[in-house]
């Protein structure tokens, strides 16, 4: 893989060098998590290259030996040296009990300590109560579009821009070319792996049938509102019964592999999040029309999820607007400040562009107001103050 930078991501991490906090890359598998921890190291040697850098991949089989945290304190041990030690770690939660060998080097002013996981549940329990306040957690997305373009070397047009949106932003597509077959059987063996070894191995989960069914079912309503008694009733309805509370269980559990990130539902008026209610989107396009088959006359889909992912990956918070009965597509907040949009496929015709606008016009605050749309349709810059911008420039320029 190219040795391309990613700033948006080097940059948060970098306030943190030096200081007693892990610092823990998370995110689903594939999406450049141990390249990033690489370009981490990278940097670090050109800082400091005196400093003893110690790196342990779980995905390489001499590391297979490195199983408990006993093991890993008698491999770091033995690694060693005097003065300033780096520490890297890739799948951290390969090993058993990591976090009591992470708690007791951190107390060591000679290391710094930066790992990587590819599932929320090991961030959680025991991690969470013996290093409460001691890590940071940076979240890694697949590729952005403007990221995409850098990887591939290619100029943003529209035939590319259709390509990010079927294909997705998986860094190693990059070795792949643009071999459709080859590229989809990839991208269905990354979803298998995310299934079984961070799902159905993790959880124990034995109806696989059930798990996948959900995984269809969820690709084909990416971006619908719903309740997770709406999805059990629509799966029995097919056939396919499980209870509410396995159902959410199963939701969880593709929440936690970052396969999946959910979206609840902000009353706008009364300025708070329902508790019922939200919308699923997937964390990488490529898998998700890998799963269902790219279909057109589902573009609108897929636009709307890589609204959503841009604006996670810019480090907003998203949540689905509601303001009385009319729904806004996203709230987007970071940094004590708010934004709304709305997302079309195509402003063709004056009811869409009168549903679209109005929707937003009838929020009563001054927070900023945005129309997007795939297409090239030029409306002037603003309406009554909301903004219009194509999907294009909108990945590749908003921030």
């Amino acid at each position: 893989m190219k040795n391309i930078i990613r700033p948006i991501y080097l940059d948060r991490i970098v306030p943190f060098v030096n200081k007693q906090l892990i610092k823990v890359l998370i995110g689903q598998r594939r999406v450049g998590k141990s390249f990033m921890l690489k370009q981490i190291l990278e940097f670090l040697k050109e800082q400091n290259p005196e400093a003893n850098f110690i790196l342990i991949d779980k995905e390489l089989h001499e590391f297979d030996k490195i199983k408990t945290y006993d093991d890993l304190m008698l491999y770091v041990e033995s690694q060693q040296k005097n003065g300033m030690n780096y520490l890297f770690i890739d799948e951290i939660q390969e090993i058993d009990d990591f976090e009591k060998a992470l708690r007791s080097l951190l107390r060591r002013e000679d290391f710094d300590i930066y790992c990587t996981g590819s599932n929320a549940t090991v961030l959680s329990g025991e991690f969470a109560t013996l290093l409460s306040g001691r890590q940071i957690l940076i979240r890694i997305h697949p590729l952005s579009y403007s990221e995409y373009l850098i990887f591939h070397d290619k100029k943003s047009s529209k035939e590319n821009l259709f390509n990010y949106l079927t294909y997705g932003g998986l860094p190693f597509l990059i070795n792949l070319q643009s071999e459709k077959l080859v590229v989809s059987e990839y991208l269905k063996n990354i979803y298998a792996t995310i299934l079984f070894r961070d799902i159905i191995t993790r959880h124990k989960i034995r109806d696989v049938t059930f798990l996948e069914n959900l995984i269809e079912f969820l690709a084909d309503n990416t971006g619908c509102l719903f309740s997770v008694k709406n999805i059990s009733d629509f799966l029995k309805s097919q056939n396919m019964k499980k209870s509410v509370p396995v159902v959410s269980s199963y939701i969880n559990y593709l929440l936690e592999a970052f396969f999946i990130n959910n979206a609840k539902r902000y009353d706008i008026q009364g300025k708070r999040i329902f508790e019922i209610g939200e919308k699923l989107y997937f964390e990488d396009l490529g898998i998700r029309n890998a799963l269902t088959g790219f279909k057109p006359n589902q573009i609108n889909k897929n636009i709307e999820n890589a609204v959503y992912n841009h604006l996670l990956i810019l480090g907003y918070e998203v949540f689905v607007g509601q303001n009385q009965k009319k729904e806004i597509d996203f709230i987007a907040q970071k940094d004590n400040e708010t934004s709304y949009f709305q997302v079309a496929y195509l402003l063709n015709d004056d009811s869409t562009i009168k549903r679209e606008f109005g929707n937003l016009l009838e929020i009563k605050d001054n927070y900023p107001k945005y129309v997007i749309s795939y297409d090239d349709f030029q409306t002037p810059n603003t309406y009554k103050g909301v903004k219009h911008i194509i999907l294009e420039n909108f990945l590749l320029d908003f921030k």
